[in-house]
């Protein structure tokens, strides 16, 4: 189910830095986090979700993130614009 919300967004925002920009710029409305990537590129932008109350949601793979993405490589971090 997480997946395919991912696979219908518009214009996701895909990766860490690109996801605390938009974290901060308030224009998230759910934020997904792969439970496989490293915790230490992660936590950071959880932290802003929390803070922004923005939903959390977690999925099991990078790989299958980032395909749902539309890219070629794993993603940690996808946020949806509100």
């Amino acid at each position: 189910m997480s997946y395919e919300k991912v696979e219908q967004a518009k214009d996701p925002v895909i990766g860490r830095k690109q996801t605390l920009k938009a974290l901060h710029a308030r224009i998230v409305k759910e934020l997904y986090v792969a439970n496989d990537a490293d915790q230490r590129i992660t936590q950071e932008v959880v932290n802003a979700a929390i803070d922004t109350d923005v939903a959390v949601v977690y999925v099991d793979s990078m790989k299958l993130l980032g395909k749902a993405c539309g890219i070629e490589v794993g993603a940690a971090t996808v946020a949806l614009r509100k």
